[in-house]
């Protein structure tokens, strides 16, 4: 079975950080891409980084802000968030595509990320 599971979300002031974490089981980790996502209530789901391999792709509202890696030996995948917004308020959600054991995408639960005074 896939499962994905987030973690590090929590409330932060304006300009402050935070490390989300992604746990993947039941992937060919090393071979698939991963993304995060964020929702706002009743908002569309928007990608905000994406790696492929060592490649990797930012929304332009993150750039230069976020980053997101891998470790491969530890089947997880990282969004390091820096100089955070109010606008960067949502509920994340780590993400991949897979052909097996079905052919789509696979979602964790998703973890609350709050940025406020």
């Amino acid at each position: 079975q896939v499962h994905l599971v987030e973690s590090g979300g929590g409330l932060v002031q304006p300009g402050g950080s935070l490390r989300l974490s992604c746990a993947a089981s039941g992937v060919f980790f090393r071979l698939s891409a991963m993304g995060w996502y964020r929702q706002v209530s009743g908002k569309e789901r928007e990608l905000v980084a994406r790696i492929v391999g060592g490649s990797t792709n930012y929304a332009d509202s993150v750039k230069g802000r976020f980053t997101i890696s891998r470790d491969n030996a530890e089947n997880t995948v990282y969004l390091q968030m820096n100089s955070l917004k109010p606008e960067d308020t949502a509920v994340y959600y780590c993400n991949t595509f897979l052909y097996t054991p079905a052919k789509r995408d696979y979602w964790g639960q998703g973890t609350q990320v709050t940025v406020t005074s």
